[in-house]
């Protein structure tokens, strides 16, 4: 396991792109936080990594479910399950084709699967004292590269 200290978004960005750039295909990343941990910068900082073009464009697919991003490493699968309401509706989207692919999907509100993600990287982010200040704490580091 590694932990990280953020003390602003630049640097839970920086986070994230410092997972992006070690991350090989196919992988799974579940994102545990609450609401305003920082999920989705973390989720740009990764795309940013991964070398999609305007990590910019990376924004929270809660009204979608799922967003795609190419990148110059794959297709960054971008999975936002806040507002799922039923178990149909993660099936509805295709999960198995996403986690059974090649490409790296990262799943925000991970708690909110019904079913357990083999060999996934599982993230958390956890808020601090201070308005910015996160701890992440990435589980499975080990199967990300260099």
């Amino acid at each position: 396991m590694a932990t990280y200290l953020s003390k602003s978004e630049m640097e839970t960005f920086q986070t994230g792109e410092r997972v992006g750039e070690r991350i090989r295909k196919p992988t799974t990343i579940l994102l545990f936080g609450g609401l305003g941990a920082g999920k989705t910068v973390l989720t740009r900082g990764i795309a940013a990594g991964l070398g999609v073009a305007d990590p910019s464009s990376v924004h929270s697919p809660s009204f979608t479910l799922v967003n795609q991003y190419p990148s110059s490493r794959g297709t960054l699968v971008h999975i936002d399950l806040y507002r799922l309401e039923t178990t149909r509706d993660l099936y509805s989207i295709g999960i198995e084709e996403f986690l059974d692919g090649n490409s790296i999907v990262v799943i925000e509100w991970a708690e909110k699967l019904p079913f357990a993600v083999p060999d996934a990287v599982v993230i958390k982010i956890h808020l601090g004292r201070e308005p910015d200040h996160r701890t992440i704490e990435v589980m499975g580091d080990d199967r990300l590269t260099g």
